[in-house]
């Protein structure tokens, strides 16, 4: 979505629809840039979103390039937060078409001796997989899990608003008092390793709360860690790891559907190439065919914080400050991706992971930290931890019967020094490169699951630049719009002292992963920033109306 910078584009000619007024225009059409366009659309505003690929979507999409018969998706495929987002719930996209599918299971951890940790939507069943492993740490989790019970409503309430979340703040304040105060929160602070060593004997527990954490970037070292592995746990435990129906882009078609109900507009092979700024204000954008497209109100951009500050906006509209800082942005790991149509059923030797939607791929939280170690050293690891997508488990109409439409992701550094699997892997990402990491990731699969090779029909291998080149957001592969660690996150997102959609450039607001509350999709960086352009343009005691209203809309109960 985001271009080479034309530093005289702060001028330009309209060339929308005669007739036609546009309040907003979204950059991006990921399901930030969609929500935001809905929630502007509901206030009555005329929105165009502007995206650069073939269709709308962003990183939610799905298609038939493995094999016609099979649905896979290209990048995200489960979707705990989306579940669990009252942003999206206030929505109602089943109203559009939106169905949700699950696996018997949630999550398996399996390892090489067979033995395999299973998370479960039913409490009692997960309890009895950590039973397993050591008796007694099944109620050490139905105690995280009523510690989550008491928590969850405001915690989610804080997670998806606007950063400071004063309302949701202070009741979750009282809720952590009440689920055991300072003694959770310093629990939630600590390494994903140390909590699994707090809380639990066995290794059952341990695993699913390590490996929950490596969804992110987070190292099982990593501070911080253990509070985000127990969150996607606990996500999991309450939500499930759900599916669309039919395929990821499901999701995407029922946000466009609401929209265009709604009069809006998404317009793809329309590559934004800089934001028009007049007067100080953003006031729209120019594309890279030379349109430009006014904004009487609003500019939203759903594009990674680098793009936006980087490429769109010219250097003489932003702070000096805002640019140094920018030069500190860390990006989360680079991801490499293989699609496949398989034959039959992965064979695992733990047939508990037969029954998950998700399985995790790694034997103990010791290769856990090994695998982060080799990032961290710059080494594309040689024994990948890897997350394992069955998606015909999850939606039978994905792929014929008997068969099965599977993927797997694994990280690998953005800057390449090395190949701990002593291949040569150097990061150029060539033809031969990209085979004999794909081989890697099959072997992996291959330890837990003896003859999974043998069940492939197709495969379809995306490399770091290939994920980049599908969805400009995902900078070298990086799928969560900067790094999870503590250091880029509330009020140091993207950079220190923002923490809101709000840019320094006034008209002009950030939506995508880049902003709090970060990567996921939940809509919540969309959403906040649709409130906040909003809000910029009511009555002030109509914007305290509205604030008074969505929190009691939020909560249920006055605020």
């Amino acid at each position: 979505m985001a271009g080479e910078h034309d530093g005289a584009a702060t001028e330009g000619t309209t060339r929308v629809t005669p007739g036609t007024t546009t309040d907003a225009v979204v950059i991006g059409a990921g399901p930030n840039g969609l929500v935001a366009a809905n929630l502007l659309a509901d206030a009555g505003w005329n929105v165009q979103v502007l995206e650069e690929q073939p269709e709308p979507g962003g990183a939610v999409r799905h298609d038939q390039g493995v094999d016609p018969a099979f649905t896979n998706d290209l990048f995200s495929s489960f979707y705990p937060l989306a579940a669990a987002s009252p942003v999206l719930a206030g929505l109602r996209l089943q109203d559009h078409g939106l169905r949700w599918s699950h696996a018997p299971h949630v999550l398996a951890h399996p390892l090489s001796d067979g033995s395999c940790v299973v998370l479960d939507r039913r409490v009692d069943t997960t309890a009895a997989s950590l039973d397993a492993f050591a008796p007694g740490d099944g109620d050490a989790w139905r105690r995280l899990h009523g510690a989550w019970d008491r928590v969850r409503p405001d915690l989610l309430d804080a997670l998806f608003t606007p950063f400071p979340p004063v309302r949701a703040g202070t009741r979750l304040a009282l809720r952590l008092r009440a689920a055991g105060g300072l003694r959770l929160a310093r629990t939630l602070a600590l390494p994903v390793r140390r909590m699994g060593e707090e809380e639990f004997t066995g290794q059952g527990g341990r695993l699913l709360l390590a490996g929950n954490a490596l969804h992110a970037d987070l190292a099982p070292e990593s501070a911080g860690s253990g509070g985000f592995g127990w969150l996607m746990a606990m996500l999991g435990q309450t939500y499930g790891f759900p599916v669309p129906v039919g395929g990821s882009g499901a999701l995407t078609r029922a946000l466009v559907r609401r929209l265009e109900s709604l009069g809006g507009q998404v317009r793809c092979g329309q590559r934004v190439e800089s934001v028009v700024v007049r007067g100080g204000r953003a006031v729209g954008v120019r594309t890279a065919g030379g349109e430009t497209v006014e904004a009487g109100r609003a500019v939203l951009a759903d594009v990674s914080a680098p793009a936006l500050y980087g490429d769109l906006v010219a250097p003489r509209h932003l702070p000096d400050q805002l640019l140094s800082d920018l030069r500190r942005f860390q990006w989360d790991f680079a991801t490499f991706k293989v699609d496949w149509a398989l034959d039959g059923p992965v064979p695992w030797r733990a047939e508990q992971a037969a029954r998950a939607g998700t399985v995790h791929v790694a034997d103990g939280v010791d290769e856990l930290t090994r695998f982060a170690a080799q990032i961290a050293m710059r080494q594309v690891p040689d024994r990948p931890f890897l997350l394992f997508g069955q998606m015909t488990r999850s939606d039978p109409t994905r792929s014929p019967h008997g068969t099965e439409a599977a993927w797997a992701y694994t990280h690998v550094p953005h800057q390449i020094t090395a190949d701990a699997g002593d291949q040569g892997i150097t990061g150029d990402w060539h033809p031969d490169a990209r085979d004999r990491m794909a081989d890697r990731v099959e072997q992996q699969v291959e330890r837990f699951a003896p003859g999974f090779r043998a069940l492939i029909r197709a495969r379809r291998v995306l490399a770091p630049p290939t994920l980049q080149e599908l969805d400009a957001n995902l900078m070298g592969g990086a799928l969560n719009g900067g790094t999870t660690a503590l250091h880029q996150q509330l009020v140091f997102r993207p950079v220190p002292g923002l923490g809101r959609p709000e840019t320094p450039v006034p008209g002009l607001f950030l939506a995508s992963a880049s902003a709090h509350p970060g990567g996921g999709v939940h809509g919540a960086p969309g959403a906040n920033a649709a409130r906040a352009a909003l809000r910029r343009h009511l009555p002030p005691g109509l914007a305290r109306a509205q604030r008074l209203l969505t929190a009691r809309d939020r909560t249920g109960r006055k605020p």
